[in-house]
Order: C-alpha cells, then structure tokens, then sequence
C-alpha cells in the first residue's frame, strides 16, 4: 500500500498538528476458534475510539489502519463512506475540529507471520493462542491508530473471548458479562500496548519494597506459557531474577516502577528475543527449555529478562521521539541488561559474555557498508525495522560502558535519575540526555556525542613496545587507527573518525607455574593517532600486552608480534577469563579482516578451547570455528578442517567430564561438524541406544540437533524423521522435523524448500525459518548452486508481496553465500546496479549479504597463502 511506509516527515508533521486524549479499543477474538468460514484470512473485530486534538482548525490528517476491510467511520459524529477515506493502510481524516472523536469499526486480520496479532494453533491439543507484536509500527494491524511513538496516550482495552480463554493486557483486567476490562494505562506509545489471549499456563507471584519515603509498593508478578510447555517451565527461576533487576533498578534508578503489575508472557512463534510492553513483557517460548542446556542458556535468559525491564524506564516511561534516537532506548537496555545481571544475579560473569558475544555483533554490523551512527538516519519505517541491529544494541551498550568510564558512574546513573523524573511520559531526543549528563559529570557532552554517537566505524587500538639495553620498558604507547572505509566496492563514506577512549593497558608474564598473569596495568585516555602510556616505562618487558584490559571501550583490539607469537603458544595460560575472551574476539576480528589465516584459527580452537572454563566463551567458539570452516578457509582445505575439528571435538566430549554442560556443548558441537561415515555412525548409534558416551543424556532436543547432520547426509530419511515427530509431537518437534526435513540432500528437496518460502505464504514465521535453516547446508553446495541465480530473480518481488519480517528472513536467509565465488559477487554487484531504485531497506539487505561474501574470498585468499 502506498501509505504502509509512514516516513519521518509525515510523522512529524502529524505530531505538530495533533494531541491524543486517549484511545478506547475494543476486540473480539472468539473468532480464533472454529473452523474458517469463507475464503479469505481469518479476521476479527476492532473498534476504535480515539479522543484526539488539533491545534489547526479546519486542517486534515490521517490515522493508520492496515485490514481487509472497514465497516464503519465516523468522525465528531459524521459518518464518512469508508470505500472513499480508506487506502487500505491510513483513513483520511479531514475538516478536522480543535476536539475530535474518530470511531474505526474494522475487520482485521490475524497474522501468521509474527506480526499485529499473532495466532497460532498447538499441533500437540488443538488449542489456540494469540499474542500481540508492533513494534515498530504493527498495532495499526489490530487497530486503528496514529502509529508513531511521539503521539503518546492513555489507552483503555476491552476483549471478548472464548469462555474458556484469559486475556491479559498492560493493565490489571477483570471479567464481566463475557467481556474482559482492562484498567487505563498511564500515556504511552502505540508500539508497546499488548493484548495476549489463550488457555495460557498462567503463575502467580508477587513483589513488595518500602521506598525511602515509607511508602510499601507492591507489584503483582505473573508468568506464563502455553500448557504444552508447562512441565518444562521454572517460573521461580524467572520470578528470582525478575526481583532481582526490581531491587537493582528501584536501588539506582530513585523512581518507582510506574506501570502497576508486572507479567511475563512466553508466546509461539516469535520473531524476536522479547518487547518491553509496560505491564505485559512478552519472550519467545524458546527461553523455556524442553531439555538440558549450559548456565550461558540461563543467563541469557536472564540478561534478556532485565534488558526488558530496565525498557520500563528506558523506552516506556521515556521514549525516543522517532526511530533515529532508537538507542536511546535499545543501547541502554543492552547496558543496563549486563550491568544489573553482575549487580544484582548470580551471573557474575555477565561482562565476559558481553565482550564475547555482544561486542561481536556490533563489531560485525559496525563494518559492514550499511554501517551508521548510534544516532542514525531513519528515513522511513522500512529504515526503521532494520535498525534494530548490532549498532544501535551492542554498540550502544559498548559505547555507554565507555561513557561510565568516561563520566564515572554515579555521575551516569544520577543524570538517569534526572532524566526520568524530567522527562516521565514524554519524549526525548539526544539533546535532552546529554543535558543531565553535562550537570552530572561536568564534562562537555557535546565534544564526546559527536564522536561516539554521530559517526560510524569502529577504532583499531595497537601497542607499539620499545624496550631499553636492559629488556625494559623504555615506552609503550598505543597506536589508533581510524575505522576501514573500504571494507568493499560499495563502502559508505570513509569513516576517518580517531575517538577518546579511555583503556586500561595490561601487561602479562609467563608465570614460573606457566601460567600467563597480569603484573601490570594503567589506565589512560588514548587521544589522536598516538598516546604514551607513561605509567607502564620501567617495567619488565611483557610476553603479552592486552589494549583495552578489563574491556572499558569499543574498539578492535590489535597485537604487537611478541604478543600475537605469547597467545598462538599460550592462549590457554591466560588465567584471567575476562582477558582471555577479549584475546579469542581480537584473534577472531584478525581471521575476518583476512590478518589471520582461519586455519591458524581453527587450530588454536583445537588446541585451546578444551581449556576455557567459561561456557559462554567456549560455545561462542565453537560458533566461530564452524563460520571459519564454512566460509574463511580455502576451499581446498575444508575438507581436511572439518575432519579436524569433528575429531577434536570427539576427543573433547569423550575427555568431558561426565554430566557436564562442557560435555553438551561439546557434543552439540559434534555434531554440528560431523560428516565422516564413522561421525555418523555414532550419532545413529547415540540416538538408537547402541552407543553410549558416559554421562550424556540424549533428550529430545539433543536428539534433534543429532537428527539434522544425520537428515542432511542422507542417513535419516522422512521415515525416521516421521518417526521422531511421533515421539515429540508438539509445536517445537514440528519446527525441527521441518528444518531436517529440507536440509536432505536431495533435488526435489530443495526445489520443494523454495517453493514453500519463495513461492507461497502458507507456511507461519516459524516454519519459514526452520525452513530456510535447514535448506542451506554448507556440504550441499554444488546441490544448492541453482538457487544463486533464482534468488535474484526473486527477491524483489517477495519483498513486495510478502510481511516486512518474512522478507527479511528469506532475503537474508537465502543469499547464495556458499556460492563464494567472484561469480556470485558479481551477480550481487549487477543486481545493485540494476536495482537502484529498489526500496533502500531491500537494497541493505542485498549489500551486507554481499559485503559478508567478499569478507569471506579475501579470508579464503589470505588462508590459501598459509
């Protein structure tokens, strides 16, 4: 619809007509159940009601709908024809009065795409549940709105349901006469209102702390999942750290959490990690765990949890005025989430699993040609959408730890507390934060946003030593280089930016135990190209100098020789685990900037890994070995790499300790490797009860990560995969049967794949993913050739056919990367040449996918020197 992308103009030019009193919505969802009648999508029914002002007399609007049809609009009393104010996604409103009432009585649509109000039937009972996503811009799909996060209101829900059904929404709601009543909301932004229906598995808890004026808040706690998942869900494990981040915030945020109870709703089908509606939180189910897994699944889990809570504050209480300042919110959250995971959890290690795997994404987006600034330009909502990327998450959060560094941390968390208090329901641009931080620290905010939040590109730091006759050192100074501008052909500007960074240098020594520790450390401001670190002349002369110890700044870290020469013997001698996950980031950062030949960093995965203590750092290892195999080393050296890392990591999961989370890492990773007959063997072997590994237990989502190697090298066929789905015959069995069954390498196969994604809509989000997943298979390349130049072909009709998040997923997920070959650069390249005026969102996509493909030529190159 040519209405569908609201773009920044228009919504400012909205926001500076219009006021919103109060939006009045009313849904029936009894259609969820039953049979469809009719041909069509399955709909229900919205009415809308909203108060709203204009300071224009006379002057016209518009609000935003998107639905099949729309059976009445009426405006201050009149009704308007709605085949004629109509478009199909916005209702022209015109001759509007200084006071005005719109009522919207539509049909709109369920969705099985993740988007609006998501419906989803449970394979395992037939039963039906809804859940509400709109960020950034879906509620218009349930009902009628001015869909911005600047028009900011009360809002009051009413639900009709099935009988059986319970409805929650952001506020405390109450059953009457069949109707479910929620209590009005405080005024907040369209995006984050929440409806969630169904016979959800609903837990009870609560929450209680006297504020320093003596007065006792309480705050009902509520958790809940589909009943299928109920006898896997440890609701008090949530409730922990939901109190947890409650008294953290209460304790350094000095402003009372505003938005009365506090649910948490664990939903199908979900397209992202979890969305901060004030009152009602909703997560992927995918956070309840069917089988055994590692600390670093519950501290994710729990990370994630506080990342939507420290949202109350910062987003729903605050909120950004458009999606340029989306970090205002994201990047906070992301902070806020590892800082009150180590404050206030028992994940004390949180900032190594930031540095880890936090700080690779956003050092991976920072790189890419469609990098930005924190503070980015967003055109449109299609902008908008793909923002919610590395950049605006990890590197915010990165460059805020910066900031606390930078201004100290009490000056940080008391300019939030004069933040929130100054801005409580309203919104906010960059200028109204660095004012509160300016009072606080003293410092000129204006200088330090410039540079950290108004370019792009990320800062390599490196240690130059210069020794004295007496093996000291005479000066150690640290060398910045400005971001890469030509990453590929189609780079953005050249981002020549040196920044302010303030580092802690540290110099380590082989102990005479051989361990490798730390002996010394200084913290500096590292201005310019150059900056001495004078604290550190006269020491002993270091095996190994770490810039940016203890992880206080954004930037690549880069070795000197003897240091580089220390980690390739030593890496397992480091005894500090936060400077050894820093170490394997910088080492990995050196294999995608071609530096470090991926074989090189393969091996020292095999000869390393074994040792690492932290679980989080040794599965993000194993993520990264496996993307060194797929897509950095030498074609002619694969083959040989995957046999080497499948018998280290035999050997590793043999040599684990029985019963152990190293142990299941290790075997998952296994299996993600294996593809030798012997490999295979014993994977059939674990699942069919013939072969037993002392202490592994095999449960249901073990056995389907067995499944899927066994699937793609034609060992387990569609019986055997059938079969498994009769044992585990629930919505998540389902997902993983149908990622098995496309990863089989089979033409008919992968032809009946790309028809179910590209050529058809029938399939939900879910399915659409486990799909794409299991349709490309790195030992399926010559079967998957064909596809490189369908994909082309294709997309940009898909992407103006289908939901935003479906195109998304097959754009990203179907760019032919294991066609690494110049010849598929090139088709890349023509397409960008030939497709200039393509939506700028679609033409991002294409340009990352490519720009990730001549990352990965000029890996295999500098590893074929090797």
């Amino acid at each position: 619809m040519p209405g569908e992308n609201l773009s920044r103009e228009e919504a400012r030019e909205r926001a500076a007509l219009l006021s919103v009193d109060g939006y009045e919505v009313s849904l029936d969802v009894r259609s969820a159940v039953g049979d469809q009648q009719g041909e069509g999508p399955r709909t229900f029914r919205s009415v809308t009601t909203i108060r709203f002002r204009c300071n224009e007399p006379g002057a016209s609007s518009f609000a935003d709908l998107i639905a099949p049809s729309v059976t009445a609009v009426s405006l201050n009393g009149k009704d308007l024809d709605p085949g004629e104010v109509f478009d199909g996604s916005r209702i022209l409103l015109e001759d509007l009065a200084a006071d005005n009432e719109l009522v919207v009585d539509a049909q709109c649509a369920y969705s099985r795409t993740g988007e609006g109000l998501h419906r989803f039937v449970d394979p395992e009972d037939g039963e039906v549940y809804l859940y509400t996503q709109y960020e950034p811009a879906d509620s218009r799909r349930v009902f009628a709105t001015f869909e911005q996060p600047d028009l900011k209101a009360p809002f009051r829900f009413e639900v009709r349901a099935p009988e059986d059904w319970t409805v929650w929404s952001n506020g405390v709601g109450e059953r009457h006469d069949g109707v479910w009543r929620f209590a009005e909301t405080k005024p907040i932004s369209t995006y984050i209102t929440c409806v969630v229906a169904g016979p959800y598995h609903y837990v009870t808890d609560s929450y209680e702390r006297v504020l320093e004026d003596g007065t006792r808040l309480e705050i009902p706690l509520g958790a809940l999942c589909r009943k299928g998942l109920a006898k896997h869900f440890d609701a008090d494990d949530v409730f922990l750290v939901t109190k947890q981040g409650l008294d953290f915030f209460h304790d350094h945020f000095d402003y009372p959490y505003p938005f009365g109870k506090y649910d948490q709703a664990f939903v199908p089908e979900y397209n992202l990690g979890a969305m901060e509606n004030p009152g009602l939180v909703t997560f992927r189910e995918e956070y309840i765990f069917r089988g055994k897994v590692t600390q670093a699944s519950y501290e994710a889990r729990a990370n994630v949890i506080l990342h939507e809570m420290a949202h109350m504050w910062f987003g729903d209480l605050v909120t950004m005025e458009w999606w340029d300042d989306l970090w205002l919110k994201e990047s906070f959250a992301d902070f806020m989430g590892a800082f009150s995971l180590v404050g206030a959890t028992r994940f004390t290690d949180g900032w190594i699993t930031f540095a880890n795997r936090r700080k690779a994404w956003a050092y991976r987006a920072d790189q890419l040609p469609s990098t930005h600034p924190i503070t980015a330009d967003i055109r449109d909502l299609q902008d908008a959408k793909l923002n919610f990327d590395g950049i605006t998450y990890a590197k915010g959060a990165s460059v805020l730890k910066q900031l606390v560094a930078y201004v100290g941390q009490d000056a940080f968390l008391e300019g939030a507390r004069r933040y929130f208090k100054r801005h409580a329901y309203g919104n906010t641009r960059l200028g109204d934060l660095l004012a509160v931080l300016e009072e606080t620290s003293g410092r000129d905010m204006g200088a330090w946003a410039r540079s950290w939040l108004q370019t792009a590109g990320v800062n390599a730091l490196t240690p130059q030593v210069v020794l004295d006759a007496e093996g000291r050192i005479q000066e150690l100074a640290v060398v910045q280089e400005a971001a890469e501008s030509a990453v590929s052909d189609h780079a953005a500007p050249p981002r020549d930016e040196l920044r302010p960074h303030r580092v802690a240098v540290g110099l380590y020594q082989r102990s005479a135990a051989g361990a490798l520790e730390r002996y010394a450390r200084a913290e500096v401001d590292v201005e310019g190209a150059r900056t001495v670190v004078a604290e550190l002349a006269g020491q002993d002369a270091p095996d190994l100098v770490l810039v940016n110890d203890d992880d206080l700044t954004y930037c690549k870290i880069r070795f000197d020789e003897t240091s580089l020469a220390t980690l390739r013997a030593d890496l397992g001698a480091l005894t500090d685990p936060l400077a050894r996950a820093l170490c394997w980031s910088a080492l990995w950062n050196l294999t995608r900037d071609a530096l470090l030949p991926a074989r090189a960093f393969i091996d020292l995965v095999l000869r390393f890994a074994g040792r690492e203590t932290d679980i989080g750092v040794l599965q993000m290892l194993h993520a990264w070995a496996q993307s060194a195999l797929v897509h950095y080393v030498a074609p002619a050296w694969r083959e040989t790499g995957g046999r080497a890392l499948a018998e280290g990591a035999l050997a590793e999961l043999r040599q684990a300790e029985p019963g152990s989370e190293h142990q299941l890492a290790w075997a998952r990773f296994f299996a993600s490797v294996a593809s030798a007959p012997a490999d295979l063997d014993l994977l059939k072997g674990l699942l069919e009860g013939t072969e037993e590994i002392d202490g592994l237990d095999v449960d249901q989502e073990l056995r389907w990560a067995f499944l899927e190697p066994l699937a793609a090298h034609g060992v387990a066929d569609e019986t055997v995969l059938a079969e498994e789905l009769a044992r585990d015959d629930t919505a998540s069995g389902k997902r993983h049967q149908v990622r098995c069954l496309a990863a089989r390498p089979s033409a008919a196969v992968k032809a009946q794949a790309w028809a179910q994604v590209v050529e058809s809509d029938a399939l939900s989000n879910a399915l659409v993913e486990a799909t794409i997943a299991g349709f490309d298979q790195s030992s399926q390349r010559e079967l998957l050739a064909p596809y490189a130049q369908k994909y082309f072909a294709a997309i940009e009709r898909v992407w103006a056919e289908r939901s935003i998040q479906i195109g998304m997923d097959v754009v990203r997920g179907l760019f032919p990367a294991l066609q690494d070959s110049p010849e598929t650069l090139a088709a890349a390249d023509a397409w960008l040449a030939a497709h200039d005026g393509a939506p700028p969102a679609l033409r991002r996509l294409v340009l990352e996918a490519r720009d990730d493909l001549a990352r990965a030529l000029r890996g295999q190159e500098c590893d074929a020197r090797a």
